[in-house]
C-alpha cells in the first residue's frame, strides 16, 4: 500500500467522523481494537480493488466484532454462568424378618415391625455456576417429600484464591466422614455407615470454610466453622444459643497411577471436630441441646434403632477420624474409624460423668467386568464409574440381537457403632451388607443390598434391649 492510499483512506475516515459531528474518542480498549481491525480490512480490500473513490467496486465491510465467536466469547466473560443438573434415587426395602426387640424399637408404643416401603430417596435439582471470574454458587433442593422439601448445598464463594483455595459461605458439607463427603452419586451402598451418619448427622450446616489443595495434588485441605443445628426444613437459625463447631481435614494420595489413568492408588485423611453444645439449654428457648447422636438402621426405617437422645448437660465434644483408600484396579478396600469424647458440666439435673463413643466400617468392592472406582485428587473423594460398555439390547439390521452388559461389581461392607456408656444407653449395633451394583451407564445403575444386623446393650424398650434384623433393599438410579 503507497503513501498516497494510505492517507487519502485516513482522511476519508477522520473527516466522516468529523462530519457526524463527533471525533472518536477511545474508552474502550476493545471498541478501538474493533475500530482499528475494521480500518485495516477496509484498506486491504481498497489496496486489492483499486476502487478508491468507486462505492460500486469496494466491498461491503462489517464494523462490529472481526469474528462472531470471539465476540459470544467476550460477552460471556461479562455475565454470570449457570448450569442445572439433578438425580432421581427409586428405593425400595422389605423386612424379610426382625426380632421383637427391633419390632419395640422402631415402634416403642406397640412393638408393631418395620413396614416395607417403595419411596423416593432424592428428588434432587441443582443449579450453579460462576459469577464472572472470581466468584461461584450453588443451589441444591430436595423433594423426595413433596409437602417438605429440603435444601442441600445452598452457597456463594470465592475462588482461584491463592494456593488453590476457595472459600465457601452457606449450607454446604462439614468436613468429617469420607462416605459422607463422597457424592450420593458415587457411594458404593444405599446407604451411609452407622458411624457417619451418627457422628455428622446429614452432613451440611450453615458455616463458612476454606477449600484448597497444592499443586501436585498430593495434599488436600478444608477447614471451617459451622452451626451445629440443622436448618435443612427451616431455612433459617433463630434463637440466642448459638452452638458452633470447628472442622477441619488434611487427606493425601501418596500413591496415584497416572500411567493406568487412575486404576491404582492409595488415600489417607484425619479429620476433626470440636463441638459446643448447649446442654442445659431452657425449656422456653428456640434452640435444642445439639448434643445427640443417633443412626438409622443402614436402611430405610421409621424410627432410629439406636439413639443417645439429647445429652443433658454436655457442654463440648470432640470427635477424630481416620480414614483410608487402597484401589488396585478392580479391587478397592475402605475404612474409617471415629472416636467421640463428650464432656458435660455435672451440674445440670440429669447429667453425669463425662462420655466416650465410637465406630468403624470397612468394605471391599469388586468389578466383575474390570472396571475401577475413580479418585478425585483435587477433592480426595471416589468419582463417577465408567462402564466399558453401556447396557443395551437391540436388534440390529438383520434382526440379531445385540447386547451391552454394562458394569457389574459386587462389595461386602461390616459397620459398627457404639452408643453405650455410663448411664447413656444408645445401643451398640453390627451390621453386615452385601451389596450388587448394576452400572447401566455412567449416569444410571441399578444396585442391591442385602443388611444383617444385630443390637445390643439397648436402653429397655417395651423389655427389650437386644434384637436383630434382616432387610433388603434396592435402587434405581439415574443422574443428569
Amino acid at each position: 500500500m503507497n503513501v498516497t492510499t494510505f492517507v487519502t483512506v485516513a482522511a476519508t475516515f477522520f473527516c466522516s467522523a468529523a462530519f457526524a459531528g463527533e471525533l472518536y474518542e477511545p474508552t474502550d480498549p476493545y471498541e478501538l481494537l474493533r475500530r482499528l481491525q475494521a480500518a485495516e480490512q477496509r484498506i486491504e480490500l481498497l489496496e486489492q480493488d483499486k476502487t478508491l473513490g468507486d462505492p460500486d467496486g469496494v466491498r461491503q465491510v462489517d464494523y462490529s466484532w472481526p469474528n462472531a465467536t470471539e465476540q459470544k466469547q467476550f460477552d460471556a466473560t461479562k455475565k454470570p454462568t449457570w448450569k442445572i443438573n439433578g438425580r432421581i434415587h427409586l428405593d425400595s426395602w422389605w423386612f424379610p424378618r426382625t426380632s421383637a426387640g427391633i419390632d419395640f424399637f422402631e415402634n416403642p408404643l406397640t412393638g408393631d415391625d418395620p413396614e416395607d416401603r417403595i419411596q423416593f430417596r432424592r428428588i434432587r435439582l441443582e443449579m450453579g455456576g460462576d459469577i464472572l471470574d472470581s466468584m461461584l454458587y450453588r443451589i441444591q433442593l430436595d423433594f423426595n417429600n413433596p409437602q417438605t422439601p429440603e435444601y442441600k448445598d445452598v452457597y456463594i464463594g470465592f475462588k482461584n484464591l491463592p494456593g488453590n483455595q476457595t472459600i465457601l459461605f452457606g449450607s454446604q458439607k462439614r468436613p468429617i466422614g469420607l462416605d459422607h463427603l463422597n457424592s450420593s452419586r458415587y457411594n458404593v451402598f444405599l446407604e451411609r455407615p452407622l458411624v457417619v451418619e451418627a457422628f455428622n448427622e446429614d452432613a451440611r450446616r450453615i458455616g463458612a470454610a476454606v477449600y484448597g489443595y497444592t499443586d501436585d495434588e498430593l495434599y488436600h485441605w478444608r477447614y471451617g466453622v459451622f452451626s451445629l443445628q440443622n436448618t435443612r426444613s427451616t431455612g433459617r437459625f433463630i434463637g440466642d444459643s448459638l452452638q458452633l463447631s470447628g472442622n477441619a481435614r488434611l487427606s493425601s494420595s501418596p500413591w496415584y497411577d497416572e500411567s493406568s489413568g487412575g486404576r491404582g492408588y492409595f488415600h489417607w485423611a484425619v479429620a476433626g471436630m470440636a463441638a459446643r453444645p448447649d446442654g442445659d439449654v431452657g425449656v422456653n428457648d428456640t434452640n435444642v441441646n445439639e448434643a445427640r447422636f443417633r443412626a438409622i438402621p443402614e436402611l430405610r426405617s421409621g424410627s432410629r434403632w439406636i439413639n443417645t437422645n439429647r445429652i443433658a448437660g454436655a457442654e463440648a465434644y470432640e470427635i477424630l477420624a481416620l480414614e483410608s483408600i487402597f484401589n488396585v484396579g478392580p479391587l478397592q478396600v475402605t475404612g474409617e474409624y471415629q472416636f467421640n469424647w463428650v464432656q458435660r458440666d455435672g451440674t445440670t439435673a440429669g447429667t453425669g460423668p463425662d462420655l466416650y463413643f465410637h465406630g468403624a466400617y470397612i468394605y471391599l468392592s469388586y468389578f466383575l467386568t474390570g472396571e475401577h472406582i475413580p479418585y478425585n485428587r483435587k477433592r480426595a473423594t471416589i468419582g463417577r464409574v465408567q462402564p466399558f460398555q453401556n447396557f443395551f439390547l437391540v436388534c440390529d439390521r438383520c434382526g440379531d440381537k445385540q447386547v451391552g452388559w454394562g458394569a457389574w461389581a459386587i462389595a461386602a461392607r461390616y459397620s459398627y457403632l457404639d452408643l453405650t456408656d455410663q448411664d447413656i444407653l444408645g445401643g451398640v449395633e453390627q451390621n453386615l451388607t452385601l451389596a450388587l451394583n448394576w452400572y447401566w451407564t455412567a449416569y444410571s445403575k441399578l444396585q442391591f443390598n442385602a443388611v444383617y444386623g444385630d443390637i445390643e446393650n439397648h436402653a429397655p424398650t417395651g423389655g427389650f434391649t437386644s434384637g436383630n434384623f434382616w432387610g433388603l433393599g434396592t435402587r434405581m438410579a439415574i443422574e443428569f
